[in-house]
């Protein structure tokens, strides 16, 4: 389903936004949060709508391409139902001679405000790969940045074991010696205990949406990503879903059972197993997408540090469609 049409600024372009895969042109998966894969996992996933911004030349060429996912939550409080819409990056870039990216990103990012703009809460842009990308079209397009943390650790320089501290080193070694182990799942019983576990962990977190499992399903049936579980006595005291995108690899969604099993430290070793595996795998760098707001305190943020990562100040974008709202937080984040 072809939903809108939109004539570029820029001479003889075409911005056409897709709703169904079988519309789809001929995309470059290499960046999977924009990548054909990620369209139809969403596609199947209830309380989610991805829509696909193609940029195409006269000649019907693809010059760009932006995916958007549209999530429906539901609360049991007020508002009930909350709608919203959330870009991972800037996109993918073909012909970047001919087209500066900056215009293109702002051709696709005004197709995409233009048709959610009554159908969202809010859009949300995050994860891009630089901290000022598009910030004069963002601001345009009356978005308005809220300042967010991002840690990766780089993998192709150096192993990991020589990033973290002999303390650190030390309770690996205990936690493994007493019989802690991380596996990829590959099984329903896994599979079950992998989603029992995030959504239990998640649960009084509001915040942090967690996908149908139909969608970590589409994770472990792919190439593009994997799931762990840590496990102590054959009980699941840790799990995560790792995706990978053009040589990296990103922990997306983890959980742990710290406090109960707190001797054998199941957010250590969910971590450091994890990270191992895409080392294994030749991956340059572990991104972690969602570190959080940067408070001078910050638990998560300072564990995650232990590994030896880099932290880096970025922006998360924000509009709201309810224009006194958006006003007001654009007044109350205004730089």
């Amino acid at each position: 389903m072809i939903l809108f049409y939109y004539f570029c600024s820029m001479n003889k372009l075409t911005t056409t936004i897709y709703r169904k895969q079988e519309d789809l042109p001929e995309l470059d998966d290499t960046n999977f949060f924009h990548s054909r894969r990620l369209f139809q996992i969403c596609r199947e996933v209830p309380r989610q709508k991805p829509y696909m911004v193609v940029v195409t030349d006269e000649e019907g060429r693809v010059v760009s391409h932006l995916l958007g996912i549209v999530r429906y939550r539901t609360f049991i409080f007020p508002p009930f139902l909350l709608i919203h819409c959330r870009v991972l990056g800037e996109g993918v870039y073909y012909r970047d001679k001919e087209y500066p990216r900056d215009q293109l990103f702002g051709e696709m990012l005004e197709a995409l405000t233009h048709l959610l703009n009554t159908r969202t809460l809010y859009i949300e842009v995050s994860n891009l790969s630089q901290k000022m990308t598009g910030y004069r079209q963002l601001k345009q397009q009356q978005f308005f940045p809220v300042h967010w943390m991002s840690i990766h650790n780089s993998l192709h320089s150096h192993a990991p074991e020589e990033r973290i501290t002999d303390k650190l080193q030390k309770r690996i070694n205990n936690a493994r010696a007493k019989g802690v182990t991380t596996n990829v799942v590959t099984d329903e019983e896994d599979f079950t205990a992998f989603s029992k576990l995030l959504r239990k962990h998640n649960l009084l977190k509001p915040k942090r949406y967690i996908p149908d499992d139909l969608f970590f399903r589409g994770i472990m049936e792919s190439n593009d990503g994997r799931l762990f579980v840590t496990k102590y006595h054959n009980r699941v005291i840790g799990c995560a879903a790792v995706v990978y995108s053009e040589g990296n690899a990103y922990l997306w969604y983890s959980a742990f059972k710290r406090k109960s099993f707190i001797a054998v430290h199941p957010d250590v070793m969910t971590i450091w197993d994890t990270m191992q595996d895409c080392y294994q795998r030749s991956f340059d760098h572990m991104c972690f997408m969602d570190v959080g707001l940067p408070f001078s305190k910050n638990p998560f943020r300072d564990f995650i540090l232990r590994f030896g990562g880099k932290e880096q100040s970025t922006y998360r974008w924000f509009r709201f469609s309810i224009r006194w709202v958006n006003r007001l937080l654009r007044w109350f984040y205004r730089e």
